[in-house]
């Protein structure tokens, strides 16, 4: 396992940089094809958006399509600068192939939670940007810093909780802001570091304790907690799915 010791060069977060590029790329060819501040133009293009996802066609994919979309370049750069200096510390912490699964997870189940309000209250509402997952990477980080008593590089639990706070109030106070995204994304990524996350998995040493090293998660507790992940968010889209009529 590669090390960082504090003085040495920081193991790079390729999949972390992959998600950005992943993202800019997407954005760029919807550009080319319309406009991505055009609501319907993003519904046909894979935005989340309740009526067809619960009715007719049943497009499911969407939950995971709306988190690689933004609504315009401003929605674009501000979520894809706080992953870019955001995610890399959680990728070397959790390793690439973890943090890969944590952050589709995080998407997509802040996805789920969206829509699923969005179909009692705003049945029309039409939802994308990775906001969601990235609040997760903020979630999941506030566990692995706790789980590393109290710092993980330069991150510390105080730092984390007000990053979390600040992000959320922020959200509260503007508009055209999806904050159920935010707030169930951030509560997801706590629930699915805690799931995921290993000491001796990651890229960096890490502080957490001998006891917790000892403790490792081994695949079947890891594929029993994302199986109950998953069925929780499947049996959300079935009871929304029962009881909302458009």
């Amino acid at each position: 396992m590669e090390v960082y010791y504090g003085t040495r060069q920081r193991p790079r977060s390729y999949v972390n940089t992959a998600l950005v590029v992943c993202n800019v790329i997407v954005f760029i060819v919807l550009e080319l094809m319309g406009s991505t501040q055009d609501s319907w133009f993003m519904v046909n293009h894979g935005a989340s958006f309740a009526p067809y996802i619960l009715e007719g066609g049943k497009e499911y994919m969407r939950l995971l399509y709306s988190v690689f979309l933004h609504f315009g370049p401003e929605h674009l750069f501000h979520n894809m600068i706080g992953l870019f200096f955001i995610g890399d510390n959680l990728e070397r912490a959790m390793g690439h192939i973890r943090y890969l699964a944590f952050y589709l997870l995080c998407g997509v189940g802040a996805s789920v939670c969206s829509m699923t309000v969005h179909a009692f209250v705003e049945p029309f509402t039409v939802s994308a940007g990775a906001s969601g997952a990235i609040c997760g990477v903020v979630g999941g980080l506030l566990w692995v810093v706790m789980a590393n008593r109290g710092r993980l590089e330069e991150m510390t639990t105080g730092r984390v909780a007000f990053l979390i706070f600040y992000l959320i109030y922020g959200g509260l106070q503007s508009t055209g802001v999806d904050n159920i995204a935010h707030i169930s994304g951030a509560l997801l990524g706590f629930i699915l570091a805690w799931i995921l996350y290993d000491p001796s998995a990651g890229l960096i040493r890490s502080r957490a304790s001998f006891e917790q090293r000892m403790k490792a998660k081994n695949r079947l507790q890891i594929a029993i907690g994302l199986l109950i992940y998953a069925v929780v968010l499947w049996v959300i889209v079935k009871i929304t799915q029962s009881f909302v009529l458009f």
